[in-house]
């Protein structure tokens, strides 16, 4: 019934939009509510934490960690700009959405996309640096290159995003209003369009492989290097420890990366699956991340394991 009214609309720039949630699984929204609130949780204190004890443990300011806090930052940021929305939609049947608003959350959503992944191509840098120039990496990590990197994967992901909200602004929308996601995903948003959509397409295919290439390339560039360096040495125990101390970028890599190229594959070639699980994969690649990243590696790095425990032994007393 609400498509059909929204349907009847002739507006063909639309004051609201309206988010169906997970199509085909609308009676279950409450109970996947569930594990949607409890991963938001994780996400907000598990980021929340690391970011704290980053800040307050002396020992944990080197590039690293530094890379960590912006990879917690744009965790959080990803998680904030689409959970409380999606939960309104579980909860309390909230579909309506602004236009603008709409807008403003796919080019938030995608930023801080494209944000992740250049954070994470940073960080192989990183521990390239730290396993095949040891000696040399303080020199070369500095606190400026570190900021300089960081801003430029901010000014790539907003330059590469804003035109985005701009091409789909633009465009009329004449028929259905109603967007089958769970919140403003660009190709969602595209296929309503009641005109010629081809510029919106190309683009979005042409940044989705630019900044996938370009970043898994050169992250396995890092890797490749990496990996010759480790067979090189001497004793087993010192090619353990130098891929150990690459194990748990190994472990965010896998996260944020495996959903999205899955993700991308069903909505390219699954034509034949439900959309319920197009829905659920891309939720996965935006909820997965954030609640993995604190705990991969606040259990894989000693420092931060041995903090958080003080920190919250100290709150309890």
């Amino acid at each position: 019934a609400l498509q059909g009214n929204v349907s009847a609309s002739s507006n063909t720039t639309p004051g609201m939009f309206f988010l169906t949630g997970i199509p085909g699984l609308e009676a279950m929204h409450r109970w996947i509510s569930i594990p949607f609130s409890a991963a938001f949780a994780v996400a907000l204190l598990g980021n929340s934490t690391l970011l704290y004890v980053i800040r307050t443990e002396p020992s944990l300011h080197k590039p690293m960690f530094y890379f960590l806090s912006m990879l917690a930052v744009t965790d959080l940021a990803l998680s904030l700009t689409t959970l409380p929305k999606m939960l309104g939609v579980f909860w309390f049947e909230a579909r309506a959405i602004p236009f603008a608003a709409c807008l403003a959350q796919m080019f938030f959503l995608h930023t801080f996309s494209i944000v992740e992944s250049a954070v994470l191509l940073a960080m192989a840098f990183d521990r390239y640096v730290a396993v095949c120039h040891p000696l040399r990496y303080g020199s070369i990590l500095s606190g400026s290159l570190v900021l300089a990197i960081g801003l430029v994967a901010l000014l790539r992901a907003v330059g590469l995003m804003l035109p985005l909200p701009l091409l789909l602004r633009r465009l009329p929308y004449c028929g259905s209003h109603v967007v089958a996601h769970c919140y403003c995903e660009h190709m969602a948003v595209v296929k309503l369009a009641c005109t010629d959509t081809t510029v919106n397409n190309v683009y979005g295919i042409l940044v989705t492989f630019f900044i996938g290439g370009f970043d898994i390339l050169g992250i396995g560039h890092s890797y490749v290097r990496i990996l010759r360096t480790v067979f090189s040495l001497a004793t087993r125990e010192e090619k353990m420890k130098a891929l150990g101390t690459c194990l748990d970028h190994i472990c965010a890599i896998l996260v944020f990366y495996t959903p999205a190229i899955l993700s991308s594959v069903i909505h390219r070639f699954g034509h034949h699956i439900a959309p319920h699980v197009h829905i659920l994969m891309a939720n996965l690649y935006l909820l997965l991340p954030p609640v993995m990243n604190p705990i991969v590696y606040g259990m894989k790095t000693k420092q931060i394991r041995e903090r958080v425990r003080l920190v919250f032994t100290r709150k309890r007393f």
